[in-house]
């Protein structure tokens, strides 16, 4: 045993939020819904903080994190807690701070206090589904500390008695993530002079208040970085930072290497190096050379973004690496790779819920801290761990050797594949000729994107079935009025390409992984996707085919409902089903999407022989799976493409392929989007300023695309001005036969009063557009 281990610190980087049974999601949907009030929702948060330091503290971490807890979106509540407040919520915050920090997560229209605002931009947290706010900076901005919050929850823990490190979003990386405010010349780091120094209260108050340690998250170090910008932009910072006496800083990345940032960020002057070492460990060699032998070196050892139990033995002789190359005055800590926001909280419910040998292949969050604390038990003394390191060598083993996980069939399928298979029948310009011919639709079409509202009678139904209450034949009944009474109504307000509303689907892919080999589904395994919104992900842990139709029925039955106007048959891509599942790491992730794209084909052609003329297979998350680093964006692209030709080109000519992309840089994916070959795609357009349009302009695009019109996100209904104005900037950038008219995204999470007035003016909007073609 080494010096350095006998000092070693065991923590994670961040905890999960919503709580084991959600409860965040309730209290402040429950504050939202007027039942409970500002001080219920800040003392049942309150109670849930305790709750979570506690669990920690039991497994026996050194010391927890505070500041990772968040109403919202850590993002949002570093810029609020800074002043980044933009003119339109300003009035608002004067009157009620908390009113003003939703209305900027998700709109506010109110009458009776006279507000009506769209919310600020969303995009997806790096390669992950949490999606974040996009803070706004404009030219004069000015900088101050508004919020405490930061503060206040280390003095919550330390009362409470707990060993507390708080976690602070740094600045490079808060103005990194940031978009200049509407007609702002200067770019959001320009400001960084300006911004440091209520960095420097907020630290010099936690240093006063008692803080030993202060992680200071910079996930942008593992991005392409212009040495020339960042590197002195983070000397500025940090230079700064120091010269708080009695602070210490963990700088802290992840989610992919330092690479060629390594060299300058380990010479920064902070006090210790965070290494993502599950998915940046490439670093760990110039790592041990490059950071000083008197910082810290935090090794992140155990994935906070998978739920595979981790090999121990493998990591533990990373960590024995790493140990023996430090000095005694530089201790190392043992961590998560990431925060656990990302894992489900715990595996206790599921319990009875999955197979014993599928449960002892897991982790999530409450297990994870248990791997960190039993590494660094074991990097100590192995004796007093070594039943339990056998424990986890024999559930690893059991994996690896599980003949549940292999389908020669499968294999072989997908290895006999031929170029035939990536390819539609004829050129798009060919293909659109045909579909007009068939489809008939009017110039600007209408359409939704899948989705309709998921009322409390839909869930409730849903829940009597699975428990046995409603027979397969009484809910199958449900169902088919509710479908009906959406088509009807889609029909009466005048849309022109209808969708059967999605009432069977918890989720767009749990249902699809449900009706698939090679998954595997857990109770609660929730993980946060923004705001209150969880998804629960499906586990792959072998090889994916489809045993029989999935939707066929469905889509049949939907378009007897409607015989003059198309019901789309609505399909999840393999590149989402696979960004939104907890993957098999046991071999690539392109494999798998091969496997899943394969079942979705199958889906697709016998939706086309059931007379379904317009298929749609989603893909929002494509650019959510771009990797971090440019030089691994070519082998990616080539796949994900690849793979949802695969899912589409099986059908003929006059069968239109739709896909769908959201909450997106689409700049940089815009080359492969165009690639899919889709016959139209519908895309996120209403919350990023138009940014679309930009691309638009760069690349063109000659294929069928409708821009959304409307926030889905927001509560708030879209006047029919509001929409006029989006799609005419449209049509200046997209021929008028090649235009439609649509929403953002799906509908599921919004009530029907607000979705029926909203696409009322949508259908408006597009029929106003056609007379002035007409005119």
């Amino acid at each position: 045993m080494s010096s350095s281990a006998s000092s070693l610190k065991s923590t994670i980087l961040g905890f999960p939020r919503m709580g084991s049974d959600r409860q965040l999601k309730k209290l402040v949907e429950g504050f939202w819904a007027g039942k409970i009030t500002e001080d219920e929702l800040a003392d049942g948060s309150k109670k849930l903080r305790a709750e979570h330091w506690e669990l920690q503290k039991s497994y026996g971490l050194t010391e927890v994190p505070t500041g990772d807890f968040s109403y919202y979106d850590h993002v949002l509540d570093a810029a609020y807690a800074v002043g980044i407040v933009p003119e339109r919520y300003q009035a608002l915050d004067k009157k009620n701070g908390l009113q003003a920090y939703f209305a900027m997560a998700r709109g506010l229209q109110d009458k009776s206090i006279g507000v009506d605002v769209p919310s600020l931009e969303m995009k997806k947290w790096f390669d992950t589904n949490y999606h974040f706010m996009v803070p706004e900076i404009a030219d004069n901005q000015q900088f101050s500390l508004h919020s405490t919050k930061t503060i206040d929850e280390f003095k919550e823990a330390k009362a409470l008695g707990f060993s507390a490190r708080p976690v602070v979003l740094g600045p490079v990386t808060l103005l990194t993530l940031s978009k200049p405010a509407k007609d702002s010349s200067s770019k959001p780091l320009d400001h960084l002079s300006r911004l440091i120094p209520v960095y420097f209260e907020v630290l010099s108050q936690l240093a006063a208040a008692g803080a030993e340690w202060v992680q200071i998250d910079e996930p942008v170090l593992a991005l392409d970085l212009d040495a020339s910008v960042f590197k002195p932009a983070f000397e500025q910072a940090y230079g700064e930072f120091a010269k708080i006496e009695g602070l210490k800083y963990l700088l802290t990345s992840y989610f992919d290497r330092l690479g060629d940032n390594l060299g300058w960020a380990a010479a920064l002057p902070v006090d210790g190096i965070h290494l993502d070492l599950v998915r940046g460990g490439s670093d760990i060699d110039a790592a041990l050379k490059l950071v000083p032998a008197d910082k810290i070196v935090s090794a992140g050892l155990i994935n906070g973004r998978n739920i595979w139990k981790a090999n121990l033995d493998k990591q533990l002789a990373v960590l024995n690496k790493v140990i023996s190359a430090r000095s005694s005055a530089a201790p190392v800590w043992i961590s998560s790779s990431c925060s656990l926001l990302h894992s489900p909280h715990s595996l206790k419910p599921e319990v009875g819920h999955l197979d014993e040998e599928t449960l002892g292949w897991l982790s999530f969050a409450e297990e994870k801290i248990e791997e960190v604390v039993i590494l660094a038990a074991a990097a100590i003394d192995r004796s007093k761990v070594e039943q339990q390191l056998k424990d986890n060598a024999a559930k690893v083993l059991s994996r690896q050797e599980s003949e549940r996980i292999t389908r020669p069939a499968v294999q072989q399928r997908l290895s006999a594949l031929d170029k035939a298979f990536y390819s539609r029948q004829a050129p798009f310009a060919e293909r659109q000729h045909v579909q007009r011919a068939s489809l008939k639709l009017p110039l600007f079409p209408t359409t939704t994107i899948g989705s309709f509202p998921q009322t409390a009678e839909v869930r409730k139904a849903r829940a009597q079935f699975r428990k046995g209450a409603l027979s397969a034949s009484q809910y199958k009944e449900f169902l088919d009025v509710e479908t009906r009474k959406c088509i009807e109504w889609q029909d009466e307000a005048g849309l022109d390409v209808l969708v059967h509303g999605e009432f069977e689907r918890t989720d767009m892919v749990e249902f699809f992984g449900e009706n698939l080999e090679g998954f595997v589904f857990t109770k609660k395994g929730w993980v946060q996707s923004y705001g209150s919104r969880c998804v629960k992900p499906p586990v792959i842990f072998g090889d994916v085919s489809r045993p029989k139709p999935m939707t066929v029925d469905v889509a049949r039955f939907a378009q007897s409902c409607s015989p003059n106007k198309p019901v789309k048959g609505m399909l999840t891509g393999p590149v989402t089903i696979l960004q939104w599942s907890f993957v098999r790491d046991d071999q690539p992730r392109s494999k798998t999407a091969g496997q899943i794209a394969l079942a979705i084909r199958d889906e697709v052609v016998d939706l086309e022989a059931a007379g379904i003329k317009v298929i749609q297979v989603d893909e929002p998350a494509i650019r959510e799976g771009l990797p971090l680093r440019k030089a691994d964006y070519d082998a990616y692209l080539k796949w994900s493409v690849d793979v949802f030709r695969l899912a589409t080109t099986g059908v003929k000519n006059e069968t239109q392929i739709h896909s769908h992309f959201c909450y997106s840089d689409f700049n940089e994916i815009f080359t492969a989007i165009k690639g899919l070959d889709a016959d139209v795609i519908t895309i996120e357009n209403s919350k990023s300023d138009l940014k679309l349009l930009g691309a638009l302009e760069v690349h063109g695009y000659a294929a069928e695309i409708g821009p959304g019109l409307y926030d889905i996100h927001s509560p708030r209904v879209p006047s029919v001005e509001e929409m006029k104005a989006r799609f005419a900037a449209l049509q200046k950038y997209v021929p008028a036969e090649n235009l439609w008219a649509n929403p953002d995204c799906g509908l599921k999470t919004r009530g029907w009063a607000e979705v029926k007035e909203a696409l009322v003016n949508l259908v408006a909007v597009a029929r106003d557009a056609r007379s002035k073609q007409h005119a």
